[in-house]
């Protein structure tokens, strides 16, 4: 019978441990900000702040373009990061969709504003 080899690296290791300490449930750890933006006149924008890196920003405003009939962006802030901004006010939509689908819950967002 052969002796078992001295290989170390076989140990059992999750490779996703890193991911999944992040995200409990699929869900992220730190808060989303939801901004309303005051443009001129009756025009406002929608920001959103804070959603985790391991999302692809750019299918998430993709979907909720089409959802929401509005047009949005992925602009890149020098304080906040990358901020998701939409056309007109689109909070409570936001505050929904974002926790239907998972991202976060809903004592994680938070709705500033008016």
């Amino acid at each position: 019978m052969a002796e078992p080899s001295g290989i170390t690296n076989l140990d059992r290791r999750d490779p996703f441990a890193d991911v999944m300490e992040e995200q409990e449930d699929g869900v992220q750890k730190e808060d989303i900000h939801i901004r309303i933006q005051q443009r001129n006149g009756r025009k406002t924008l929608t920001t959103i702040q804070g959603i985790s890196q391991s999302y692809d920003l750019r299918k998430i405003i993709k979907v909720v373009k089409k959802e929401f009939h509005c047009n949005g962006t992925v602009v890149d802030h020098p304080e906040y990061g990358e901020v998701l901004q939409l056309q007109g006010d689109q909070r409570k939509n936001v505050k929904t969709f974002l926790s239907a689908i998972g991202i976060a819950r809903n004592d994680q967002i938070k709705v500033h504003g008016f």
